[in-house]
């Protein structure tokens, strides 16, 4: 593999949080996901759960496939947030 898919994650994950405006605490308390967890995946520590990622997802309001999406160049996502009913 000639690239880090975690760290490619990570990179994409923050991209959407400072979309929204967001730090890794207002992510965390929106997403019920520890702080300390998404900066660890955010930097490629952590090898991230298939349901974190749908988790961070729904959060930030794209789809999960948007979190995969490693690609450039890439539209701008905005928009507020959804609620937090599944």
């Amino acid at each position: 593999m000639d690239y880090d898919p975690l760290a490619q994650f990570g990179k994409r994950l923050i991209e959407l949080r400072k979309v929204r405006g967001w730090s890794q605490e207002r992510l965390a308390l929106e997403s019920g996901l520890a702080r300390s967890y998404l900066g660890e995946v955010e930097r490629g520590k952590r090898n991230i759960a298939l349901i974190n990622i749908c988790v961070l997802a729904h959060t930030l309001g794209v789809a999960p496939s948007a979190l995969l999406d490693f690609s450039e160049p890439r539209p701008a996502i905005g928009g507020p947030a959804p609620s937090k009913g599944w």
